[in-house]
């Protein structure tokens, strides 16, 4: 289907960091509101966001940029450098500086969300309504367990500095959706997404391991605002558990269970997110 958005691609240039970014317009629009929209590790922005994108009626402006060690933002010197999550949020604050967005709605899917969480705690004043997909360290109830969660991807991300790339994604997998239905053909796309920047996706894991060792959850939950969170139907029965917890303790907490899909549900179900997205906005205005 055609894209119903105008779409500008531009590259920012940090002291770092070429960040390259896409907006989406959409004139017809049923409000004047903007959105970002922030991708999880290892897959760029447009793969993330490019067909949720369309089915989003309720903002003029959507900006999707590509975080570092993904898509097309490179350091200068074109090499995989490791990084943390606050440099994620600085580039974030820098692009919407940069933009002249003094006030916009915000969303996260994974990593992403994880950044999204940590860029309202930073501008609170300025984001609005909040969009969270299954975001990092919002994995399980117990601190520990998500804590021992993250050992498991850095394994992962062993693997992925390794010759042996492939089994390091697949273990990803394994352990972001235990319970995906796996095909050949959806297998095989999953991994060539993640494979495109083996180094820059082994780095966003350990940012999100490094950030375990700083991160005041509580107090990161207490900072956010009119949150919709999504969690795929066939994703771990304790991060429901968590959601549904949030969403009965916090008045600001609105926990959607989307079926028929595991992490990777904007890839699976782009529509039917989307039109939570909009109705939820609705709500919130």
């Amino acid at each position: 289907m055609k894209h119903p958005c105008e779409i500008k691609e531009a590259l920012l240039a940090l002291p770092d960091q070429q960040l390259h970014y896409r907006i989406y317009r959409n004139r017809h629009a049923m409000t004047d509101r903007r959105l970002l929209l922030i991708h999880g590790a290892g897959v760029a922005g447009e793969d993330t966001w490019h067909m949720l994108t369309a089915f989003l009626t309720q903002w003029s402006e959507i900006l999707v940029p590509d975080l570092r060690g993904a898509g097309n933002s490179y350091y200068p010197d074109r090499q995989e450098h490791a990084f943390d999550v606050y440099d994620l949020v600085s580039d974030m604050g820098a692009l919407v500086d940069h933009l002249g967005w003094w006030q916009f709605d915000l969303g996260g899917y994974s990593l992403g969300g994880l950044v999204s969480m940590l860029l309202k705690q930073r501008y609170s004043d300025r984001i609005g309504k909040q969009y969270l997909l299954e975001s990092a360290v919002l994995d399980r109830p117990d601190w520990e367990s998500t804590v021992e969660l993250r050992r498991r991807y850095s394994e992962a991300a062993v693997h992925l500095r390794s010759t042996d790339r492939d089994q390091g994604i697949r273990q990803f997998l394994d352990t972001i959706s235990p319970n995906r239905k796996v095909s050949p053909q959806t297998e095989s796309v999953a991994v060539s997404r993640l494979a495109r920047r083996p180094l820059g996706f082994a780095h966003s894991l350990d940012a999100v391991t490094s950030a375990i060792n700083s991160i005041d959850r509580e107090a990161l939950l207490a900072a956010q605002g009119d949150v919709s969170s999504f969690i795929g139907g066939q994703s771990v029965e304790l991060m429901h558990q968590l959601h549904l917890s949030l969403a009965e303790q916090m008045a600001n907490w609105h926990y959607f269970m989307v079926p028929g899909t595991d992490h990777s549900l904007p890839f699976q179900k782009p529509r039917q997110i989307a039109r939570i997205m909009n109705e939820e906005l609705e709500r919130y205005l």
